[in-house]
């Protein structure tokens, strides 16, 4: 045995000397590794964790002036993330570009608290439009007669009818132009006339842009 350990201690004197001979375990140990190295800790912040509970409530501010992306914006900042939007002028126009569009009027007047999980709408019209005194309410077939739609948008028009209707659309033009994003164009001239019944008959619709003369 003596043999043997002046033989290993020989040994590592020849390797180097400055090599210190250490069992082979010790490489494994914690010790010989050093102390242990803690799992990083994530300092990434759930976005969902920022969201308010869904019982939470939030005063609803005055968004009437604002661009609508800017509204948008700050509404989501107090929680509220059920928002929607429409053409405050009835044309039923779509918010494409939001940053396009301004805020008219909103559900829930300024100073409402209500919770949070609660829809807001607004009313928008494009930045170079006047905003309306007063939406006007949208056509209606109620009562199975024919709605007066001068002045309508012919999309709003379209709405209005049951899907089964057969419509035609013209230029009230002597151009004889395409009617192509109906949005962009009201209602002059009709037939049936407003007030008739409607018995499932077709449809006749003359029309013009909005900013033009009806002919």
């Amino acid at each position: 045995m003596r043999t043997r350990i002046f033989t290993t201690t020989l040994l590592c004197v020849m390797l180097g000397g400055a090599v210190a001979c250490q069992p082979a375990d010790d490489a494994k140990s914690p010790a010989a590794s050093g102390p242990s190295a803690a799992p990083p800790t994530s300092t990434t912040k759930d976005p969902a964790s920022s969201k308010p509970a869904k019982d939470e409530k939030a005063t609803v501010p005055n968004f009437v002036g604002m661009g609508l992306q800017s509204a948008q914006d700050a509404a989501q900042e107090l929680g509220f993330y059920a928002l929607t939007s429409h053409d405050a002028l009835g044309r039923g126009r779509m918010q494409a570009l939001d940053r396009n569009w301004k805020v008219c009027n909103q559900s829930l007047p300024a100073g409402t608290s209500t919770a949070v999980t609660t829809t807001l709408d607004f009313g928008a019209v494009k930045l170079e439009e006047a905003c309306p005194a007063q939406e006007a309410e949208a056509p209606s077939t109620a009562g199975g007669k024919m709605p007066d739609f001068t002045g309508k948008s012919v999309k709003a028009a379209r709405g209005a009818l049951d899907a089964s209707t057969s419509i035609t659309v013209a230029d009230a033009t002597a151009d004889g132009r395409m009617v192509l994003m109906e949005s962009n164009w009201q209602v002059c001239g009709q037939t049936p006339s407003p007030g008739a019944a409607l018995n499932g008959q077709p449809v006749e619709l003359m029309a013009v842009k909005f900013g033009e003369d009806c002919a």
